[in-house]
């Protein structure tokens, strides 16, 4: 970790961070009166918003290098789609460089390679205004609320994943802990430091709050919490249920990326709703990923930054793919990304495919436990080009028919040739930041993702 970084890991968890930092006075309460005012507003009000700030993000990326080298103009169309590659290693040509404060940032990476970022001020406390903002919505007050986090973001900290008690942060009101410290040798000491700690609420991975739970089931622990909030990863109708009955917990899952490029929430299992005045939401639509006669259209989500006046990014393309009726028209999709409408949920990572004998890349398997209720996390291995597994981490009561029917429902999504096996799991695969891919992909299988333009994710 740089000297930098490291700083910027320190200062999180330090209580003045909050008050001077993420919740700055001069900016926090600005943001909180826009969002309560975005909340008000009807179609055309939330449009004009979005247009007029829009129009000031153009203008700041205008002045980067990479603004200059690919022509932009102040219409949107007038710039590319970016990708991720496109900003690798680049960081000088998509900065301002024009604010006074920065804070360096990076991704996980499909390889655990980081993807360097830096934050603007304001940015940085718009963020903790819409994290306030889902909080409150749980029903607790985000400056008070007790929190234990279980992430992968602590992963340098030798602390947090040799010693399952945790680390404390923000004045003792923050315990943090490593999410692949949650297992079956570790979850007395953590169920204990949990509950000697008494968090108002949970936050962290789906795939770790629901090993938290299920290990709690299994040890007969019992654990109350008021809220839990889950993030980075897909959260599951079925996780959400065994979550609410194991802690008796009122549930958020967030949608967001490092990159700032898009904000959702849902309270309810597929109500996700965009945030407005988060940032330019657009769709790419992925024809290709669905039969021509679906109802429904599978769309990628793009975004422009509208809070990094620093780093201002343009239509950059998240990889993160969403399913929404194929009925629904520009006008329809346009209430969508100004928050009027709800989706379902993401579906994944641009990265979870599999790919065929053909070449041809499928999705969709994000519904391979339809109709299969004693399931709680499935995880498909791809070894080869004609062979994969489906690992599943089961719930009480899973039986062959169980197995009849996954298997049958990821038959349907594949080609005949393909051998496809069925293994119960206790634990599935984690990338280096601890997040639980739907889809892994063995060597083998490597070369034809790259062909596809798609860098294969790194697990363990």
């Amino acid at each position: 970790m740089s000297a930098s970084l490291a700083f910027v890991d320190r200062l999180k968890r330090h209580v003045v961070s909050e008050s001077l930092v993420r919740r700055n006075p001069f900016y926090y309460e600005r943001s909180r009166r826009l969002l309560d005012r975005l909340d008000r507003e009807d179609l055309a009000g939330r449009r004009a918003w979005t247009r007029e700030h829009l129009a000031a993000t153009l203008a700041a990326a205008r002045r980067t290098s990479y603004g200059l080298d690919v022509g932009g103009k102040e219409t949107l169309e007038s710039w590319p789609m970016l990708r991720k590659e496109r900003l690798r290693g680049r960081l000088d040509d998509f900065t301002t460089g024009s604010e006074w404060f920065s804070a360096p940032a990076v991704t996980g990476g499909t390889q655990g390679v980081p993807l360097r970022l830096v934050r603007s001020l304001d940015g940085i406390v718009f963020e903790q205004a819409c994290m306030d903002r889902v909080v409150r919505d749980l029903g607790l007050n985000p400056k008070e609320a007790r929190m234990a986090t279980l992430r992968g973001d602590n992963m340098q900290d030798p602390r947090a994943l040799d010693q399952p008690d945790g680390v404390s942060g923000n004045g003792g009101r923050h315990r943090i802990y490593c999410a692949r410290a949650v297992s079956p040798q570790n979850i007395e000491r953590i169920a204990e430091s949990i509950g000697k700690f008494r968090p108002d609420i949970i936050i962290g991975y789906p795939s770790a709050i629901e090993t938290l739970c299920r290990l709690l089931v299994e040890r007969r622990h019992r654990l109350q919490v008021a809220a839990v909030l889950t993030s980075s990863e897909v959260m599951k109708p079925a996780a959400w249920q065994l979550v609410q009955d194991v802690l008796g917990a009122r549930i958020c899952d967030q949608y967001g990326q490092s990159e700032r490029l898009a904000f959702a929430w849902a309270l309810e299992p597929r109500q996700y709703r965009f945030l407005a005045g988060y940032s330019f939401v657009e769709f790419l639509a992925h024809d290709h990923l669905l039969s021509a006669d679906s109802t429904d259209r599978i769309y990628e989500i793009v975004g422009t930054s509208f809070w990094n006046s620093l780093m201002p990014l343009v239509r950059y393309r998240t990889g993160d793919l969403i399913r929404v009726p194929a009925a629904w028209g520009v006008a329809e999709l346009e209430e969508l990304s100004l928050g009027l409408r709800t989706f379902t949920g993401i579906l994944g990572r641009e990265q979870e495919v599999m790919v065929c004998p053909t070449g041809v890349r499928l999705t969709g398997f994000e519904t391979t436990p339809r109709e299969v209720e004693r399931v709680l996390r499935i995880q498909i291995v791809q070894e080869t080009i004609d062979s994969a597994r489906i690992r599943v981490v089961p719930a009480p009561g899973f039986n062959e028919d169980d197995t009849r029917q996954l298997l049958e429902n990821a038959r349907a999504k594949l080609p005949p040739g393909v051998h496809l096996t069925l293994e119960i799991a206790q634990w599935l695969e984690r990338t280096p930041r601890g997040k639980t891919p739907l889809i892994v992909h063995r060597p083998p299988v490597h070369d034809a993702l790259r062909r596809a333009g798609i860098e294969p994710m790194a697990t363990q």
